[in-house]
């Protein structure tokens, strides 16, 4: 029972003399991180860089599509995906992808994302298309972040979109 009256008195001890402050600040450290990480998936996407975006996700990780109904590894949605890459890689078309959350919960190895993505491409004639999906997405820190779940739940609209104005990426 001393222990845990200890225990209790140093809690309390530590919100009254600031050390929350500290949490807060560690809390905003970890967002910058996952802000990085965002900025990092939407350069690789940006550029085609293919092996770059397959260092942002976990070896293990998971893709997700609510619209399909299908869940399978991320390895599998790389070699549907590899094509865009080279394709952007190479200049035939453009692409580019932002996100913005609405949610955004975790502690200092794991994040759970929620918002959503717009993707959109350019190709050769000019044609533009955009994209507005419905994302969630769980994340580990193992030395740097890493999607271990990429969950596309749905499509969105651009109206959708243009109200989460918080966290954009």
């Amino acid at each position: 029972m001393d222990r845990m009256f200890a225990l209790v008195l140093l809690s309390l001890s530590a919100v009254l003399t600031g050390c929350s402050t500290q949490l807060q600040l560690s809390e905003s450290e970890r967002i910058a991180e996952l802000d990085a990480y965002w900025a990092e998936v939407s350069r690789c996407v940006r550029e085609g860089d293919f092996a770059g975006y397959k260092a942002t996700c976990h070896k293990d990780g998971v893709y997700v599509s609510g619209a399909k109904g299908q869940a399978y590894p991320l390895s599998e949605a790389f070699k549907k995906w590899e094509k865009d890459f080279i394709n952007t890689k190479s200049g035939k078309v453009k692409g580019n992808v932002e996100f913005k959350f609405s949610k955004r919960l975790g502690d200092s190895t794991t994040a759970l994302e929620t918002g959503m993505f717009c993707y959109t491409n350019t190709m050769p004639d000019g044609t533009k298309s955009k994209y507005y999906v419905n994302l969630e997405a769980l994340l580990v820190k193992r030395g740097k972040w890493l999607i271990m779940m990429e969950y596309q739940k749905s499509k969105g609209t651009e109206e959708e979109w243009n109200e989460l104005s918080q966290f954009k990426i």
